[in-house]
């Protein structure tokens, strides 16, 4: 995707070669954070910028805001993604968030030297895929490998996600072109017409995202991932029905903690909360304690409960297995993310890991962006309905 930068800007040389990977990883940074950025979306963002110049930050901007965000509401999530992706620096042209982007037309003019026309671009920016390259390596990173700047972008990264649990079919009904026929919006119809034939008013069965309840282990061994894993939680609790606990020594109920917009003032809260950070580890007795005082209670019912940790377990294994089989029944599903599952030669030998993995759903790892995106997929169970999309084929 070599490009002209236009009058006194950067060229992507041969080693850009890879923006295509680069503009891909932005947009799967964009389905993340909530952007319904479809494969067809993608398409159409891909042949905008290879018609515009993929270098330079401006025209990655636009040609990504006019094809991948469908509505309002995408705008903010956008410019966060965008922000954190490809840096703070406004692009040029940028209108105030949340303002209607002016209509433009594409139009190719050439310049009197026959080359691109000028446009507004600081020509000492560095280019688009140089700045998202960094960010798209950091995506597939060990959490616990990040220097200390790494870490920032990695957080304003983790900032723009968003956790939606798997949609389930309500008893609500709600319009809809095609369905059942609705006799009541019907006759209505007909009635304020005076009785003339009218055109058939329809509904189907609402959607609804079932609950999402996220234990997150802040003992010793997690201690370089409690970070990033308490980040995702506090963008999981911006979303609606979702409840997040810390187990350690102790469990420690975060959520309304985790509520502050500000990511930071509830990284704050929250450390005022917890009390047994870096301590040791009882998932067996936490677990039992949680399903008494809330799982069985009806938090756990027909959830999607997500446990990120590593699995070491410093009381009784048979506890914790027997404990695993009680949450199974109840939930909806059971997911497990462990960061070490990455590592090359793995197998969850640790007396913990290994009671509590029969009764566990999907089993995926948590130690990077990437892993984090991915287990965001499996919580809304789009990887569950992809395989069975699949099966049936």
């Amino acid at each position: 995707m070599d490009a002209e930068a236009g009058e006194g800007g950067d060229r992507l040389g041969p080693d850009c070669g890879h923006a295509d990977a680069v503009l891909l990883g932005f947009a799967r940074a964009l389905r993340a954070a909530g952007v319904d950025a479809s494969a067809e979306r993608v398409h159409a963002f891909l042949r905008a910028v290879d018609e515009l110049r993929p270098g330079m930050r401006a025209d990655v901007y636009w040609a990504g805001r006019l094809t991948l965000c469908g509505g309002r509401d995408d705008l903010e999530r956008y410019e966060r993604v965008f922000a954190a992706y490809f840096g703070d620096r406004p692009p040029a042209g940028r209108t105030a968030p949340g303002t209607p982007p002016p209509r433009l037309r594409l139009v190719l003019r050439e310049s009197p030297a026959g080359g691109p026309a000028h446009r507004e671009e600081d020509p000492q920016a560095p280019p688009a895929a140089a700045l998202a390259s960094a960010s798209e390596v950091l995506r597939h990173r060990d959490v616990a490998e990040l220097n200390s700047a790494e870490r920032e972008q990695l957080r304003r990264l983790l900032a723009a996600f968003a956790l939606r649990g798997e949609a389930r079919r309500t008893a609500r009904r709600r319009p809809a072109r095609r369905g059942d026929v609705d006799p009541h919006r019907t006759v209505r119809e007909l009635l304020r017409r005076g009785g003339e034939p009218a055109r058939l008013r329809r509904h189907t069965r609402a959607d609804r995202p079932r609950r999402v309840v996220l234990l997150v282990d802040v003992s010793g061994s997690m201690a370089p991932y409690a970070d990033a894993l308490l980040r995702f939680a506090h963008a999981a609790v911006r979303g609606s029905r979702t409840e997040v606990f810390t187990i350690g020594t102790r469990l420690t109920r975060v959520t309304r903690e985790l509520s502050h917009r500000d990511p930071d003032l509830a990284m704050t809260a929250l450390a005022a909360a917890v009390p047994d950070w870096r301590g040791g580890t009882r998932l067996g007795e936490l677990l039992r304690e949680f399903l008494n005082l809330w799982g069985q209670r009806g938090m756990a019912r027909g959830a999607v409960v997500v446990l990120l940790s590593d699995g070491w377990e410093r009381g009784d294994p048979e506890l914790l297995g027997a404990q695993m089989r009680r949450l199974q029944r109840l939930a909806h599903r059971v997911i497990w993310a462990n960061p070490l599952k990455a590592r090359p030669g793995y197998a969850p030998l640790a007396a913990g890991m290994a009671a509590a993995l029969p009764s566990v759903d999907a089993f995926v790892p948590g130690h990077s962006l990437a892993a984090l995106e991915q287990l965001a997929a499996v919580v809304r169970g789009a990887e569950r309905a992809r395989t069975e999309g699949a099966d049936r084929a």
